[in-house]
């Protein structure tokens, strides 16, 4: 599916964001929020524009990263750093219903745009502010990135191999977490604000979102003084669980979440005296002899082709599915059907195929509009047409390296 403007209104059509962060965590959430209608001001430094831009991957010198991260959004260009600037800035975020931020803690504040002290201002504005630490707490101040955010969530210490060690995430996860949940809270403010009439901060640091996903290891840890292990692609609480490795050099991923899905998973395999044997009678005891089951799923995969071994297990009703490279993703036909890639038409790179946007909504689906766009790109539109500058402020401006 092609998507194209004009597109119809989405389910936040109505609302004005200002995204003066960059990289990913913070431009994620004012990417959630474009995809479903929001009107996105994504302000960059004149000359230094967002560091995304400069990571791979590239095709012909042209960001690729880009332009998905910055769809849907309207580039402008603003140094927000210097005092010349705070007029316009200010004109920017009285519009704005809400305003994103990923800076260090202080950063705004040093540069006289703090959100507490402009809430007088501005009472109605929702502040979504992502950083390493929190705007509070003895770390505040420090550099954080998403690997260090799943290190000291303590995720990766039962991410990994027990021979190994530890690992963290091959992508920035926490970076996207961090967004989906400053765009959820950004939405829990909007609503409090339609019964209060008031908006609100909300902040988010990147290693919260990881804590909040592993509730069942913080409380299990307070109530038994028990931690979680590393097992590498098993599950500590579900067995067999991993990744096992087929005949042709393919790999298919099996969860037997319950009795009967491992009951399927023995039928696929034809072996039913696993069924009765009493170190696999329930998951307490598949978990208490997990080497040995996991060992002899491995045994009899290993003998199957891909197809093969996919075939029984899914006649068998086992939840198992193959481990799919991306050329596998983009090719198949149940991600068609769910329309989960959407194909755009780019301004320099033509066709380019994107991931939709998610979740689905029945009445009000979220929309890509157009993709990344160049620094300033929208600079006449926004500061001309939306703010009303005449074109001799806006070439003043230009000169003054402001815009």
């Amino acid at each position: 599916m092609t998507d194209s403007a004009p597109a119809p209104a989405g389910a936040l059509s109505d609302l004005k964001v200002l995204e003066l962060g960059s990289m990913l965590a913070g431009p994620f959430v004012g990417s959630m929020l474009g995809d479903f209608g929001a009107r996105v001001i994504k302000v960059e430094k004149p000359g230094k524009p967002d560091a995304l831009r400069e990571w791979p991957p590239h095709k012909d010198d042209v960001a690729l990263w880009w332009k998905t991260m910055a769809r849907n959004k309207h580039a402008v260009t603003l140094d927000i750093s210097r005092p010349e600037a705070r007029d316009l800035a200010l004109k920017l975020i009285g519009e704005s219903d809400i305003v994103i931020e990923n800076f260090r803690p202080g950063t705004l504040e040093r540069w006289g745009l703090s959100p507490h002290e402009l809430s007088e201002r501005f009472p109605r504005i929702v502040w979504v502010r992502v950083s390493g630490w929190g705007q509070t707490g003895p770390n505040k101040d420090q550099g954080g990135y998403a690997t260090i955010a799943e290190a000291f969530s303590g995720l990766a210490s039962f991410t990994g191999h027990a021979d190994k060690g530890p690992t963290v995430s091959a992508f920035p996860m926490g970076d996207y977490l961090a967004g989906i949940f400053g765009a959820f809270g950004a939405m829990a403010a909007i609503h409090r604000r339609e019964q209060t009439g008031k908006g609100q901060i909300v902040d988010v640091a990147l290693y919260e979102p990881l804590l909040r996903i592993i509730e069942s290891v913080v409380v299990r840890y307070d109530q038994t003084g028990q931690k979680k292990p590393l097992l590498g692609n098993q599950m500590e609480e579900d067995v067999p669980r991993n990744v096992y490795a087929t005949a042709d050099g393919g790999a298919i991923a099996i969860s037997c979440g319950s009795q009967r899905i491992y009951e399927g998973l023995v039928d696929a395999m034809e072996r039913p005296e696993l069924k009765s044997d009493p170190r696999f009678g329930s998951m307490a005891d598949r978990v208490t002899h997990r080497d040995a089951i996991d060992g002899a799923v491995a045994a009899w995969m290993v003998t199957q082709t891909t197809e093969q071994a996919l075939a029984k297990l899914v006649a068998s009703k086992v939840v198992a599915g193959k481990i799919n490279d991306i050329a596998d993703v983009l090719g198949d036909a149940h991600v068609a059907a769910r329309e989960a890639i959407r194909t755009m038409v780019d301004e320099q790179l033509g066709p380019i195929r994107m991931p939709a946007p998610v979740p689905k909504l029945s009445e009000t689906p979220g929309t890509i509009r157009w993709t990344g766009r160049d620094p300033g790109a929208a600079n006449d539109e926004v500061f001309g047409g939306w703010l009303g500058l005449s074109a001799g402020e806006l070439d003043a401006l230009r000169r003054g390296n402001i815009i």
